[in-house]
């Protein structure tokens, strides 16, 4: 392939993405839906426009990073601490349920697996794609009904950002054990080694932050010297550690988001994620999606896949939300507001795609479950808070 060819394929992809992208959010639609489906329309299943490369693979996994860093730097440790372990406990059953579904799932379709065979961990991969939750969609409700600051909307988003990062650690002890051979001992203690050096290491790297910001706040050095560390985390991750690279990479923004200029970061972040590598890395995932894998077994699989991973989002977090007190309505409340899925059930999907646990023929499925709880989400949660104000009045009137 003639290197001058990818930037051919560079202008149609941004071109496209961003138009579909443009038309999903005038539809209320997230625009990564409509950058999907961007990938699909110009890849090889429709127009054939432009076919994948291991150049795009690499800028994919670039955009990739881009969005775990800048995920990381937009989490607030402030809001996790005051909610504290009612989001926990309520993050952690909302990765354990959708865990456990998505591997029953796929080995009730292809099935059942002893522990510790390629076929188990794949069964194990799909679970690992439901624990991901994105409550951007949730969070706009919220916002637009004025319930993002009471006790339900705070506890959403805290635990949803848990969630977050329990499903990134999940997904780390998954690619671990990619290999049948891993030693699970091993595996353990290079999670847990990793995790330990990252909060030793990420304590004094945002020490030095804070005494560069301090003394040149709002210079291009700080985000500049914030991309280098998140390529060197991201590095370290896998490299020496056999951790995916996206796990450094948001370790990278949850050790700078205190910083005070934690936001120029992510806007300078932004910049390159939304002008180049973000259209790129979403619209891989449509040149990668094959509809002509399509047959009524995986049709079939893509229908329980949205189900079984919407319903246990609501069974998982909505009963241990009862377990912490909240009350009927408002517990069914929480498991919706969790259930949305959006960058992340695809970047997982991505890194499953790339160690080779899932096959393409996949993204289908997680694509779908994307757009229908995009649309699910605000309808259902808009429901539950005006029945939920109905009941408050009859019960002040009585």
């Amino acid at each position: 392939m003639e290197s001058y060819l990818v930037f051919k394929d560079l202008a149609i992809i941004i071109v496209f993405a961003k138009f579909f992208g443009i038309v999903a959010r005038k539809l209320k639609a997230p625009q990564v839906v409509g950058e999907i489906i961007a990938g699909l329309l110009i890849g090889p299943s429709v127009l054939g426009l432009v076919a994948q490369s291991d150049f795009l693979s690499q800028m994919a996994e670039i955009g990739v990073v881009l969005l775990m860093f800048t995920a990381g730097l937009e989490t607030n440790l402030n809001d996790l601490a005051k909610t504290g372990v009612k989001a926990f406990l309520i993050a952690l059953s909302g990765v354990f349920v959708p865990l456990v579904g998505g591997t029953l799932l796929y080995m009730c379709f292809y099935g059942f697996s002893a522990v510790g065979t390629e076929s188990f961990y794949q069964a194990m991969f799909i679970g690992v794609i439901m624990t991901a939750t994105s409550v951007s969609i949730t969070v706009e409700t919220l916002r637009e009904m004025g319930k993002l600051k009471g006790e339900i909307g705070t506890t959403i988003v805290s635990a949803a950002i848990i969630d977050d990062i329990i499903g990134i650690v999940v997904l780390s002890f998954a690619i671990g054990f990619k290999n049948p051979q891993s030693n699970p001992v091993m595996v353990i203690w290079n999670t847990v080694l990793f995790f330990s050096i990252v909060v030793v290491c990420g304590y004094i790297i945002y020490k030095i932050f804070k005494k560069i910001d301090k003394r040149y706040p709002h210079t291009r050095r700080i985000p500049i010297m914030g991309l280098a560390l998140c390529l060197v985390l991201a590095y370290v991750a896998e490299k020496y550690f056999g951790i995916a690279d996206i796990t450094g990479a948001f370790a990278a923004g949850v050790i700078l988001c205190s910083v005070r200029d934690s936001e120029y970061i992510a806007e300078k972040m932004d910049i390159n994620s939304y002008m180049l590598f973000a259209p790129i890395f979403f619209a891989s995932i449509g040149l990668k999606t094959e509809i002509s894998k399509m047959d009524m077994g995986l049709f079939w699989f893509s229908m329980a896949f949205v189900l079984v991973a919407l319903v246990t989002k609501i069974i998982g977090c909505g009963f241990m939300g009862k377990m912490c007190g909240f009350k009927g309505i408002n517990c069914l409340q929480i498991g919706v507001g969790m259930m949305t899925r959006g960058e992340v059930a695809l970047i997982v999907a991505q890194k499953g795609l790339s160690v080779g646990m899932l096959d393409s023929k996949y993204f289908t499925s997680v694509i779908l479950l994307i757009m229908i709880s995009s649309i699910a989400t605000p309808i259902l949660l808009k429901c539950l808070f005006k029945k939920d104000g109905k009941h408050e009045a009859k019960v002040a009137e009585a």
